[in-house]
């Protein structure tokens, strides 16, 4: 499946993407980020998004003149912002949003100085050739959840969008404030997508080795590693999609969303240290354990941050929110080049 999806990526040439009633079937998954997540439930249709900002009604005439200063309006984020968070309250995506963020940032390559060629944070998993990569299964979803919200606000570009969604999501769902910076900018075409292959894989045979082979190179460390895969504390892994999990469990039999999967959590919906909490016990069938899960307590360096996470939320939090940020900045080209908070 991996070879023909790749085949048909070099071959195809794609627009970005603007969600349509007939949606696309994604192939089947292979993230440790999140192998799968929840579709998303009809509530999206209903949802109210805000009023814009009266800065969005000049959106077309004065965007390249606000591109000069910011690659987005920060007005017009923070309005994306808080109609990200009515998002989640109605349709309980906040799975789904987070990797979508992981997913267009954890391409980069610190190895690669040009960009967009060195992969990263850039906004190109908008485009059809890269949402078909095997890793991106069940991701058109997400983009079908934010697409109004970018329509809304056009000064605002899909990398920081992507990014707005995931730490907003985080955070909703209970988790710590994230230092975000914003200001980056869009890659412009599906040439520029990175090649397949660059997202860690759930099950390899040597799993410890694996993660870091993939987020070595991504210049990230074993501390960073343990702490991002603390966030397998939400959601759910769909066999149709990824391959691995049940069905459904106890757990997500009766949603919220769309029902059925397995999580990694017994409250899949709520950022804290359960994961880690679970992950060492094992003692809950109904609960996913992945290979690159367990090698978080089998590999001698991965255990004592594992060890440490478990028995103290407060630094999993701390570690968590500055291992999430750096995530969220790799391999962005940033304008203005400092980028710049919303919190400030």
């Amino acid at each position: 499946m991996a070879e023909r999806l790749a085949a048909a990526a070099a071959l195809r040439t794609s627009a970005p993407y603007h969600p349509s009633p007939s949606g696309r079937r994604a192939g089947p998954s292979n993230s440790a980020f999140f192998p799968s997540s929840s579709s998303p439930s009809p509530a999206l249709r209903r949802v109210s998004l805000r009023a814009a900002p009266s800065q969005a009604k000049a959106a077309g005439r004065g965007r390249s003149l606000r591109c000069m200063a910011a690659a987005s309006d920060a007005a017009q984020l923070k309005a994306a912002r808080e109609d990200t968070r009515e998002l989640l309250k109605t349709t309980h995506c906040h799975p789904i949003l987070v990797r979508l963020g992981w997913h267009d940032s954890g391409t980069y390559d610190k190895n690669i100085e040009e960009w967009p060629q060195r992969g990263g944070a850039n906004g190109s998993l908008r485009f059809d050739v890269e949402l078909k990569h095997g890793a991106n299964a069940g991701l058109i979803n997400a983009l079908k959840l934010i697409q109004p919200i970018k329509d809304k606000y056009p000064s605002i570009t899909y990398a920081d969008l992507f990014q707005l969604a995931s730490a907003t999501a985080i955070e909703e769902a209970g988790g710590p404030k994230l230092p975000m910076r914003y200001g980056r900018v869009d890659v412009t075409g599906p040439e520029q997508c990175p090649p397949e292959g660059k997202l860690p894989d759930a099950g390899p045979s040597a799993p410890a080795d694996h993660l870091r082979v993939v987020f070595y190179r991504m210049g990230l460390d074993d501390k960073e590693i343990v702490a991002l895969s603390g966030a397998h504390t939400l959601g759910r892994s769909r066999p149709e999609r990824s391959g691995w999990g049940k069905p459904e469990t106890r757990y997500t039999k009766n949603g919220p969303g769309a029902p059925g999967g397995q999580s990694w959590t017994a409250e899949w919906l709520k950022f804290d240290n359960s994961y880690f909490k679970e992950i060492k016990e094992k003692r809950d069938q109904d609960l996913l354990v992945l290979p690159t899960d367990a090698a978080l307590f089998e590999d001698p360096a991965f255990k004592v941050y594992a060890e440490k996470y478990a028995e103290d939320q407060v630094a999993f939090f701390k570690d968590y929110a500055e291992a999430h940020a750096k995530l969220s900045s790799l391999g962005a080209k940033f304008d203005p080049a400092e980028g710049f908070s919303l919190d400030d």
